[in-house]
């Protein structure tokens, strides 16, 4: 947690990231995650690997599915904006951690109120925080983990449940993600770059273990030329929706769960300083299904 070591640093980080993580909070799934969780009802796709932090397929099929299937359906390659937990392990949700912050900075939790107010919100970036230009953070106040204290201890080291540019993914993790690719017989990538080498050498992994390979996304990516990758240089967009009910012919509307999630999902276009690139692969579809 080297990143972490500073005051400055977690005062810079925490201020960003309060202000950006309701919109990431509220955030709904889009009709790719919606279609992605109608073939994982339908055990057609039993496995996600995703490399997004922001929870969409968990909230995309959680209504249907129970903790123990999320828990082993889904992995999170690269954590979660939704939990928190300090440099002695204690773990909490990130609601609860904003309500700390917002106890402990009442100035800045008025202008958070102000900005849902108004609709006047910095851009959130991907990773959940946004640009702040001339802000001082020196007056920002990092909670204290209650439950040091409780022992005795003073500590504001904390930081969420994400796997930071630098930091490497766990080895469970990692041992995690293989064996979900060693468990299908397929592999689906959908709106990635694979820029990532924790998520590249997944592809490798399969390609290795001989098994097939399709990869949806528009433009470059490290993935490109690998013998036995099939690619197909086009957006997920409604293509995912349309080939789901394909798939699952008379289920797609017969079965009223399954029926209900292909109606499903927000439709948004990135905003106008994103690439249509950038936005697919850095907010919404960056997946690996295996089959």
């Amino acid at each position: 947690m080297k990143t972490w070591l500073t005051l400055a640093i977690r005062q810079r980080y925490w201020l960003r990231s309060y202000l950006g993580y309701p919109p990431v909070r509220d955030a709904l799934p889009n009709t790719t995650h919606c279609a992605l969780a109608a073939l994982q009802y339908a055990s057609v796709i039993p496995r996600i690997i995703t490399q997004n932090v922001d929870g969409l397929h968990h909230k995309a099929i959680s209504h249907v599915w129970n903790r123990n299937q999320l828990d082993s359906g889904i992995l999170e390659l690269h954590g979660t904006l939704h939990r928190v937990h300090c440099k002695h392990g204690h773990d909490v949700s990130r609601n609860i951690f904003q309500d700390r912050i917002s106890a402990a900075n009442p100035q800045w939790h008025a202008y958070a109120l102000e900005l849902e107010k108004t609709g006047n919100r910095p851009r959130t970036n991907p990773d959940g925080d946004v640009v702040l230009e001339g802000v001082s953070y020196d007056d920002f106040v990092v909670p204290e983990c209650p439950e040091c204290l409780m022992d005795g201890l003073h500590n504001t080291n904390i930081k969420p449940h994400l796997v930071f540019f630098g930091e490497s993914i766990s080895q469970e993790r990692k041992r995690r993600s293989y064996e979900d690719i060693e468990a299908g017989s397929r592999l689906l990538i959908v709106g990635s770059t694979l820029a990532t080498y924790s998520a590249f050498r997944l592809v490798k992994h399969a390609i290795e273990l001989q098994k097939p390979v399709l990869h949806l996304n528009i433009g470059p990516s490290r993935a490109d030329g690998l013998p036995g990758v099939q690619k197909v240089d086009i957006a997920s967009g409604d293509i995912i929706r349309q080939v789901t009910r394909a798939v699952l012919g008379t289920s797609a509307v017969q079965d009223n769960i399954i029926a209900e999630l292909l109606r499903s999902g927000i439709v948004k276009r990135p905003p106008p300083d994103h690439s249509d690139e950038d936005y697919s692969t850095n907010r919404n579809t960056a997946d690996m299904s295996s089959s």
